[in-house]
C-alpha cells in the first residue's frame, strides 16, 4: 500500500476509536516504532531495578507489590524482548520473594496468612512464576492457605483498602486464583476446581465498578475460563472507558495515568486477546511515551492513607514512589508487549 495511504487509513482508523481525537503528526509519529519504545522501556528499567533492589533492603523482611513484583513483571517482560536486564539483581528479588514467603510456612498450612493476606501471598506466587521458580513445600503451602482463607466467602476480599491497587476485590481474586492455578498441587486440584468455579459464578453477576475492577475482572474471567462472550464484553467494558488522550483514569473524576492505562493495556493484550497493533492499544502506547519523565520514570499521585512507616527506596517521587512504581512496572510491561518477543 502507498504510504500516504496507509498513513491516511491509520488516521481513519484512530478517529473511530477516539471520538475528538485531534493530531497533525506524521506517519512516524502516529504510530511509534520499536526503537522509540524500546528506548523508553531502556529508560525505565534501570529506576525499576534500584527501586526493587533498595526496598529489598529497607525493608529486610517485607516483600511488597509494588517494589518487587511490578518491577519483576516488566523485567522479565523486557528480558524476553531482548533487552539487557540485572540478572543477579533479578535471581535475588526472587529468591527474596521465597524466603519471605518460607518463613511463613506453618502459618499458611494452617489457613493463616501475613501482613497483606492474600493479596500479597497472590502477588508473591505470581512473582515466583515470573522469575521461573519451581513448585516446592512452600508453594504448597501457599496454595493450601489460599483455599483456606475466607473459604466462607465467594471471592476473595484485601485485608486493607489502598487505592488503586489494594481495594478490589476483582484484583485480589485474580492473584489468588492465578496462584492457585499455577501452584496448586495434585491434591488440591478438586478444591481449586470448586473454589475456581464459585469465584466465576460471583464474577459473572457482579458488575465492575471502576478501572481497576474492569481490569481485573477482565484477567480474572480469563483466568477462570469463563464463556468467551462474557471475556468479550468485558474487553468491550474497558475499552469504553478509553479517553480520547489515548489513556485510562482510575476513576471518572481523575485524570488518565500511567497506571490505569498501563494495567488497562497489559490485560487488554494478555486476557482480552488485543493486539499491540490494534488503534487503542497503540493510542495507549502513545499515551505512555508521552508520559514518560526525562529520567525514565512515571509520576502518578498517590491517593491512598499511609499506613506504614515511609521510606526512601530509591524510586523518585518521594511519598508517591510506591504508586508510582507500580505504574512504572505496568507502564513498562504495556511498552515491552509491543516488542517483537526475542529469538
Amino acid at each position: 500500500m502507498n504510504s500516504r495511504w496507509g498513513y491516511w487509513f491509520a488516521c481513519a482508523a484512530l478517529l473511530c476509536a477516539f471520538p475528538g481525537f485531534v493530531f497533525d503528526a506524521s506517519a512516524e509519529e502516529l504510530v511509534p516504532s520499536h526503537e522509540v519504545i524500546k528506548a523508553a522501556v531502556a529508560k525505565s528499567l534501570p529506576l525499576l531495578e534500584t527501586g526493587a533492589r533498595g526496598s529489598m533492603e529497607k525493608r529486610k523482611q517485607c516483600f511488597t507489590c509494588h517494589n518487587q513484583a511490578l518491577p519483576i513483571m516488566a523485567l522479565t517482560t523486557a528480558r524476553s524482548r531482548g533487552l539487557t536486564i540485572d540478572a543477579e539483581n533479578l535471581r535475588r528479588q526472587v529468591q527474596f520473594t521465597a524466603d519471605f514467603l518460607a518463613k511463613n510456612r506453618t502459618n499458611y498450612l494452617a489457613g493463616k496468612g501475613q501482613g497483606g493476606q492474600a493479596l500479597t501471598a497472590g502477588y508473591a506466587l505470581w512473582t515466583l512464576e515470573m522469575g521461573g521458580w519451581k513448585s516446592d513445600e512452600t508453594t504448597d503451602a501457599v496454595a493450601e492457605y489460599l483455599l483456606k482463607f475466607q473459604n466462607d466467602l465467594s471471592h476473595w476480599k484485601p485485608q486493607t483498602v489502598r487505592p488503586p491497587s489494594e481495594e478490589s476485590l476483582f484484583t485480589v481474586s485474580y492473584v489468588a486464583l492465578r496462584g492457585l492455578k499455577m501452584f496448586g498441587t495434585t491434591g488440591q486440584q478438586e478444591r481449586i476446581s470448586q473454589r475456581t468455579a464459585q469465584v466465576r459464578q460471583w464474577m459473572l453477576k457482579t458488575a465492575a465498578r471502576e478501572t481497576e475492577d474492569r481490569v481485573f475482572r477482565l484477567r480474572a474471567l480469563h483466568g477462570a475460563e469463563a464463556p468467551k462472550d462474557e471475556i468479550r464484553g468485558a474487553v468491550r467494558e474497558l475499552l469504553k472507558t478509553q479517553r480520547a488522550d489515548g489513556g485510562w483514569a482510575q476513576l471518572v473524576s481523575l485524570e488518565s495515568d500511567a497506571y490505569a492505562t498501563g494495567t488497562a493495556l497489559v490485560a487488554l493484550h494478555q486476557a482480552g486477546g488485543v493486539a499491540t497493533a490494534d488503534p487503542a492499544y497503540l493510542g495507549g502506547l502513545r499515551f505512555l511515551l508521552a508520559k514518560q519523565l526525562a529520567d525514565g520514570s512515571w509520576h502518578v499521585p498517590t491517593r491512598s492513607d499511609p499506613i506504614q512507616t515511609y521510606y526512601e527506596s530509591g524510586y523518585p517521587h518521594s511519598e508517591d514512589q510506591f504508586i508510582s512504581i507500580t505504574a512504572a512496572g505496568w507502564a513498562t510491561t504495556a511498552l515491552a508487549l509491543a516488542l517483537p518477543a526475542s529469538q
